[in-house]
């Protein structure tokens, strides 16, 4: 089966450094908590809020070993009030777990963003 999981982490400040590790941070605790390995993922969809631009996020997982998965990275829309510096990923995956058992991942600040799915 096919599934889509969910996640963001708020990112400590525009800077190369501070991005791949949240970003890191993040993709990890996806694969982590749903079981997966790069190899049943499909492709990711990262976003950042227009204040993050010093790196792609996309880089963090490359680094992770994503090195044959399509990502692609995006600028989440510039909505006023809209929590600062976040990336967000939407990861395609093969699983057989059912969609009930499915954990998105919200991590630091970003936890506000969806309580009704962060786990």
């Amino acid at each position: 089966m096919v599934r889509a999981i969910r996640g963001a982490i708020q990112v400590e400040a525009n800077d190369r450094d501070a991005i791949i590790e949240a970003t890191t941070e993040l993709v990890s605790e996806v694969m982590r908590r749903n079981d997966l390995t790069p190899d049943d993922v499909i492709s990711v969809l990262f976003t950042a809020t227009p204040d993050l631009t010093a790196e792609f996020p996309a880089l963090a997982a490359r680094k992770l070993g994503f090195h044959e998965v399509p990502l692609i990275c995006c600028t989440e829309i510039d909505v006023p009030g809209a929590l600062p510096r976040v990336v967000r990923l939407m990861a395609h995956v093969e699983t057989d777990r059912p969609r009930s058992r499915i954990q998105h991942v919200y991590l630091r600040g970003a936890v506000v963003l969806r309580q009704d799915i962060a786990q």
